[in-house]
């Protein structure tokens, strides 16, 4: 049966009803949510800073050193050359026990002058040290919703300056319901949208302060400036200002969205653009606050005018300087003080009159003096040379997206024994050196993870190695973002081996390859297989399938 036209027209209204419904769903859910995040920021708990503990170097073991100088002394020789292998074996033996004496020696000192440091730096904070105090709190602030900066410090009271949301960034739309009591949108009255406002500053000055007072366990009062652009003028002001002891802010209870709104009543001296008129509602207009009245707010203002084009500090550059605040340790990674001297490095230093052999690069997919490296395909396995079992040298390279590599160490079962057998980037080296992550590099347009494996080296209960990658969960991407992915494997003889992973948009973590002891014909060997197997739950499934406690 044809449907007629006034069907038709029926049906077209009632998907219009369908898609009007369901877009005004969404706005209320993403409107809900906006309110939730901006006024309930002050419900977060803050751990008190600790003194530092600063972690031991890793342990290194002669079987290791061993296989670092032998890596070095057979480079370059052939497997024929039978004398010069054997004379390349003993000058090895002979050079492992003080390589290891010598790297122990220089990661105890580097451990002994980390701890001094934590130390002094402890010392500093709890001290209330102006500098050490600011760069602490302002690395904790770094990441707020509402920028906030420690300028300044005296005896125990520091100076903060907030720069709270601009109330013109506020929806112009709450959610609400019709007569007949269906959702609904309607539109916020000026009273209700400065209520939003100010329970959403006075959260973050909560959050604020209880952050400040966590970092900084010396301090125990808080001199905080609320900075914002006015919706009249469009002109930056202060629109808060007040002192808050810890004592009022840890006695709390911060326990609801409305629990925002107790700065007002306990802090010193607090003064607020939005007042309580006669009849006890809130005013509606945002006015900045007469600084003239406020001397605690005013050594802020000296000279200070929002002007761009003056040669004063200005309130635009403290605004600037606010939104700015990312110190560089959110972005670049420390330099590793524990990192293990190659074997070529120590040698050269501890012999400065012996002319240097030519160093050896590492090793790279980029080398063009090597032989071409053999291509596997997903399940092949093949045996590795002995030299392998030296010193291999493992690259993974990518683009595209980010990705890490990891190692797990175990036994037959594919199990680690323990959390120390596996590596990562929070644990970066096992088995006293035996396997270690060495850094991730930029090569060109690709990023370059690289590993350091001494099979030879390893203990008699790991039988299996796997590599494997994992990608962010929290950023959403899979496997299959990575563009160029090849892992790449070689050791000093110039054998070589690469594999180029599947690309899967189902998987956040991949087990790449595989090492494993293997007899044949009564002589134990190691065999390397090319794998591919994911897990769509990234590293935690990855870690759980060997045997790692994820918490």
């Amino acid at each position: 049966m044809v449907p007629s036209a006034a069907q038709l027209e029926r049906a077209r209204r009632q998907a219009e009803r369908a898609q009007q419904e369901a877009e005004r769903d969404a706005a209320i859910a993403q409107l809900e949510e906006l309110r939730r995040q901006t006024t309930s920021v002050h419900l977060q708990s803050f751990p008190p800073a600790r003194p530092p503990v600063v972690p031991r170097p890793q342990q290194l073991s002669l079987a290791w050193a061993l296989a670092e100088a032998q890596a070095h002394h057979l480079a370059g020789l052939g497997l024929f050359a039978r004398t010069e292998r054997a004379a390349a074996r003993r000058r090895a033996e002979e050079d492992a026990p003080a390589y290891l004496a010598a790297e122990e020696a220089r990661l105890h000192a580097v451990y002994d002058e980390l701890t001094a440091e934590a130390a002094q730096w402890w010392q500093a904070l709890v001290s209330n040290e102006e500098e050490t105090v600011c760069e602490a709190v302002n690395y904790a602030f770094s990441d707020n919703t509402a920028a906030g900066c420690a300028v300044g410090v005296d005896a125990d009271v520091l100076s903060v300056v907030m720069r709270q949301q601009d109330i013109d960034s506020l929806p112009v739309q709450m959610p609400g319901v019709t007569p007949s009591g269906r959702p609904a949108l309607k539109t916020l009255s000026k009273r209700d949208r400065t209520l939003w406002w100010l329970t959403s500053m006075g959260s973050s000055i909560v959050a604020t302060l209880k952050e400040a007072f966590a970092v900084a366990p010396g301090i125990t009062a808080v001199d905080l400036a609320v900075l914002t652009r006015l919706p009249n003028t469009q002109r930056l002001g202060f629109v808060a200002y007040g002192r808050w002891t810890r004592q009022a802010i840890e006695a709390g209870p911060w326990q609801e969205t409305t629990d925002a709104l107790r700065f007002l009543d306990i802090g010193q001296d607090v003064a607020c653009s939005v007042t309580t008129t006669a009849s006890g509602n809130l005013s509606n207009t945002v006015k900045p606050l007469d600084t003239s009245r406020l001397p605690g707010l005013q050594s802020l203002l000296d000279h200070a005018q929002d002007d761009t084009g003056s040669d004063e500090a200005t309130l635009a550059d403290l605004d600037a300087d606010l939104r700015a605040n990312v110190p560089a340790a959110h972005a670049a990674p420390l330099p590793d003080r524990y990192r293990i001297r190659p074997f070529a490095e120590w040698k050269t230093q501890t012999a400065p009159l012996t002319p240097p052999a030519p160093a050896t690069p590492p090793h790279s997919p980029a080398q063009s003096n090597r032989a071409p490296a053999t291509t596997l395909t997903p399940g092949q396995n093949l045996v590795l040379p002995e030299e392998a079992w030296q010193g291999l040298l493992i690259a993974f390279s990518f683009a595209g997206a980010d990705a890490d590599l990891t190692l797990f160490l175990t036994g037959t079962d594919g199990q680690v024994t323990c959390d120390e057998d596996f590596v990562f980037y929070n644990q970066p080296s096992a088995a006293r050196g035996a396997a270690r992550l060495l850094g991730k590099q930029p090569d060109g347009p690709r990023t370059v993870e690289r590993a350091a494996l001494h099979l030879a080296a390893l203990p008699a209960h790991i039988q299996r190695v796997t590599v494997a990658i994992n990608m962010d969960v929290d950023t959403g991407l899979a496997c299959g973002a990575l563009t160029h992915a090849r892992l790449y494997m070689d050791c000093a003889t110039g054998a070589a081996w690469t594999f180029q992973p599947p690309a899967d948009p189902d998987i956040r973590a991949m087990a790449i390859a595989e090492l494993y002891r293997h007899t044949t014909n009564g002589q134990q060997v190691w065999k390397l297989r090319a794998n591919g197997q994911g897990w769509a739950d990234g590293l935690d499934g990855l870690a759980r399938a060997h045997g790692v406690n994820v918490t």
